[in-house]
């Protein structure tokens, strides 16, 4: 058994999206030995990269799972192009307006109801309301990802988010009505403030800049985070999770361990330092280890070639003081592989120097 991830490098030069190719199995042999995973599909035009890349390197137009993890457009919208282009078994997407008994209650104007909170739900979500009946004009099983569930014998579990998790972050995302209580949290974080910007140098060790405080978007916490196991190699998908949303899937990931050794995680949120902090990197990554240790461990960040924002230097530096070999698609592919065929023109990236020079705002 071997297998090769693809972290497709967005072709906006600014703004930073996911699009993973993934296929396991006998990848010496056909491609009806092999499976073929295709989690989230970035920008509209990334979705042509994604079909173009899996027709020439898997050698198939077969997919047996697409997972949108969440709906923002920098995940969602080339999955389109997988589903019209490529013949699709199933899709693994989140349908929120289903998810509405009960949840006017949560709202300060006593008019609302739930139907018309899910019908809020079906048209700001209106992207992935079209992807399911995409989907189901095809014939496409669409189900819905919540920690648990399992696929091809097991080899694929979904780590987070529980369904109870996910209806708690609904009331949360961006176009609902205002809460009853708000804790604050979504004007706070998301409200852009024109900062200046200084230079700070650091040592070896400390993980600058985050913290187990740090708070994302309710959405955003809404990711599914995946779990593929495949020869005693443990690969871990957080698409834009937060540290609410992995803490909880740790849970999982140390139930579930299967025997298996972590041999790939997807930096969150395309390296944002709020998504992670020292104690949940801390469980799944594991525990600091000296300068120039390694444990094996290949840590992918998906970003743009000339984002202002994304990846955080401090953020590749906790992945790295925890043993991680860390890379970053900066527009380009990214290739993880195990037990597969060489691949002529491609070769293995340099890896992401230490970075002892930070950016701190002020």
């Amino acid at each position: 058994m071997g297998y090769e991830v693809d972290f497709i490098g967005t072709k906006s030069d600014t703004k930073s999206g996911d699009a993973i190719a993934v296929r396991f199995g006998d990848l010496h042999s056909t491609p009806v030995q092999q499976t073929v995973i295709v989690i989230d599909g970035g920008f509209s035009e990334d979705g042509e990269t994604l079909v173009s890349h899996i027709k020439t390197h898997y050698g198939t137009d077969r997919v047996d799972l697409v997972i949108s993890t969440h709906p923002d457009q920098d995940h969602i919208n080339g999955l389109t192009a997988v589903l019209e282009q490529l013949t699709v078994k199933e899709l693994w997407i989140h349908k929120a307006w289903e998810h509405n008994t009960g949840i006017a209650s949560k709202f300060h104007d006593g008019r609302i109801t739930d139907g018309s909170v899910g019908d809020r739900l079906k048209a700001t979500l209106n992207k992935a309301h079209e992807l399911c009946e995409l989907a189901e004009s095809k014939g496409v099983t669409v189900r819905e990802p919540f920690a648990g569930m399992e696929a091809f014998g097991g080899a694929l579990s979904i780590l987070g988010p529980s369904a109870d998790y996910y209806e708690s972050l609904l009331p949360d995302f961006e176009g609902m009505p205002e809460k009853k209580e708000r804790a604050g949290l979504q004007d706070s974080f998301l409200s852009k403030v024109a900062k200046a910007i200084r230079k700070v140098f650091v040592d070896w060790g400390q993980d600058h800049q985050i913290s187990d405080d740090g708070v994302t978007s309710a959405k955003n916490n809404s990711s599914v985070i995946t779990q593929l196991v495949v020869d005693g190699r443990k690969l871990v998908f957080t698409a834009d999770a937060g540290i609410e949303a992995l803490d909880q899937a740790a849970h999982h990931l140390e139930a579930c361990q299967l025997g298996a050794e972590l041999r790939l995680v997807q930096i969150p949120h395309h390296g944002s330092r709020r998504n992670v902090g020292p104690g949940v990197l801390n469980r799944i990554v594991g525990e600091p280890v000296g300068e120039g240790e390694k444990r094996g461990i290949s840590a992918i960040v998906s970003a743009a070639s000339n984002s202002e924002k994304h990846p955080r230097k401090a953020v590749l530096n906790a992945f790295t003081h925890r043993g991680a070999t860390v890379s970053a698609t900066r527009g380009g592919h990214i290739r993880h592989s195990w037990q597969a065929p060489s691949r002529e023109g491609w070769k293995p990236l340099e890896p992401e120097p230490y970075h002892y020079e930070l950016e701190e705002e002020v």
